[in-house]
Order: C-alpha cells, then structure tokens, then sequence
C-alpha cells in the first residue's frame, strides 16, 4: 500500500464508480437499504461506496453488480 495520499485521479474515479452504482440503483428503483439486503452488505457500506469515501473491495462490487443484475462493468467502466 503506498504511504504517500493516493493521486487525485484515483479518487474521482472512486466517486465515478460511486455515482454510477447509485444510479444504477435509482434507475432500479431500490433503496440502499434494499441494496444492501440483496447484496448480502449492510446499508453504511452501500452509502460508503455511492459516496466514493470508501475503498472497497472488489468482492463488494462484484455482489452490488450482481444484486443490480447488471455486469461489473457497468459500475466500473
């Protein structure tokens, strides 16, 4: 893990993938809460990952895409 803060570009595509899992799920018509139900995680992280405050674990998109049914790739694309 590099000591130094992470670069600015890393972190706005942190909030990019944030964004796009938030409007997937609005697009989904879901709550965070019910997100969190269907991909086995509680509602704080699904708000963490929306934020881009987070830095998730790839397993926990892995579970939000498959909750949204969508492909990873449209989260993180």
């Amino acid at each position: 893990m590099p000591s130094d803060p992470l670069p600015p570009w890393v972190l706005a595509r942190r909030q990019a993938i944030g964004n796009n899992v938030r409007a997937t799920r609005e697009a989904k018509k879901l709550s965070q809460e019910k997100l969190g139900e269907l991909a086995g995680l509680d509602r704080k992280t699904v708000n963490r990952i929306e934020q881009g405050t987070y830095a998730t674990l790839i397993d926990h998109l892995i579970l939000v895409a498959n909750a949204l049914g969508v492909p990873l790739s449209e989260l993180v694309g």
